[in-house]
């Protein structure tokens, strides 16, 4: 589900067990003191030295040459998709990938390209994936122009690309004068699920995105990874698509800390949706392989309750449990930082009595 969807009127935010995204959380009292004593400077300038550090650490972290601090996971994957191609080329995605169904468009509208989709199992993309859409030269067809990979896969439930997959895909595509960008909004969560750093991860993408917002908690913010070359004309599309911030130091801050930390806590996510998706394999009418889950989203299909997401949810949401649908047939819910095992184990609970209580 989009990250800004809502399913219900929200009760007291205090109060409730919000599982409807990653994106919920709220700054700690770190960021919070971080972001008020922040240095800042005019970034469009380049002379914000709070988003420079930032900007240099998440290039360390990852292995490149630079980074762009953007407001958001879409601006940084727009900004991907227009410095990689020209008007009327083809991406290759996978057919629930986020830019294809939740980025309004704007590979369109920002960089006249139309999305090649292709269905893969548990939303993992393989070469032959791949292959079987890539575009010979011809007078009557777009040409491929980019190929697309989201890991860890959010529609998908959350699902890990295997290093060796996304390697074979990338070098594929290179030997083929194709270049490769990652939606790696929770990249993270995929490096602690394969025990791999993100560095090694995400080394054959020309260039990744990840989210400062998602699961590491910080309230603002993406950045966008690769060579100096690309990454300096990504700033003049961050700046087309009203992304210089100016004075943005005071959220770089926050970043800072939810780079170096973040990580950290996203195993105590993954074990909790695994708790979160055992409890709900048990509950009548849901339907979902715990053995499937593998990082902080869990995704449930409830057609056999005789009830859909939004009646579900909204019922959800008048016991203080938020749950987001996918469609009317699937239920997702995602573990965060805010949310204890403690909190799971209720929202298991009230899901189940929601569930058992007669229309």
């Amino acid at each position: 589900m989009h990250e800004s969807s809502a399913t219900a009127e929200t009760p007291d935010r205090q109060q409730v067990i919000d599982l409807r995204s990653d994106t919920v959380t709220k700054p700690s009292l770190e960021m919070r003191r971080a972001m008020f004593e922040a240095e800042v400077g005019d970034d469009v300038y380049g002379e914000d030295p709070t988003i420079n550090r930032l900007e240099q650490r998440a290039a360390e972290i990852f292995g490149r040459e630079a980074a762009l601090f953007v407001p958001s996971g879409t601006m940084g994957n727009q900004i991907a998709a227009k410095l990689h191609t020209t008007h009327g080329q083809e991406v290759i995605c996978e057919e629930r990938g986020h830019v294809f169904n939740y980025e309004m468009a704007m590979m369109a509208h920002f960089s006249g390209l139309v999305a090649r989709p292709v269905w893969a199992e548990d939303g993992i993309l393989t070469w032959l994936h791949v292959k079987s859409k890539l575009r010979p030269k011809s007078y009557h067809a777009a040409k491929t122009g980019l190929v697309w990979l989201e890991n860890t896969h959010n529609l998908a439930g959350g699902t890990v690309t295997p290093l060796d997959v996304f390697d074979e895909i990338c070098d594929q595509a290179h030997a083929l004068g194709l270049p490769v960008h990652l939606d790696g909004a929770r990249i993270f969560n995929a490096a602690i699920f394969l025990g791999v750093p993100v560095s090694g991860l995400t080394a054959k993408a020309d260039t990744a995105m990840f989210c400062l917002s998602k699961g590491l908690g910080a309230p603002v913010g993406s950045m966008l990874v690769g060579n100096a070359e690309v990454i300096d004309r990504g700033r003049i599309y961050r700046k087309a698509l009203g992304g210089g911030m100016r004075q943005a130091g005071i959220l770089a801050a926050a970043g800072l800390i939810a780079l170096e930390q973040g990580p950290q806590k996203l195993q105590t996510d993954h074990e909790n949706a695994k708790f979160l998706a055992e409890g709900l394999a048990t509950i009548p009418g849901f339907k979902i392989d715990p053995a499937k889950v593998q990082t902080n989203i869990v995704i449930c299909d409830i057609t056999a309750t005789g009830k859909n997401s939004g009646e579900i949810s909204c019922a959800l949401a008048g016991r203080k449990v938020l749950a987001n649908g996918v469609g009317s047939e699937l239920l997702r819910f995602v573990t965060h930082l805010d949310v204890s095992r403690e909190e799971c184990a209720q929202a298991l609970k009230v899901v189940g009595e929601v569930c058992a209580a007669k229309a």
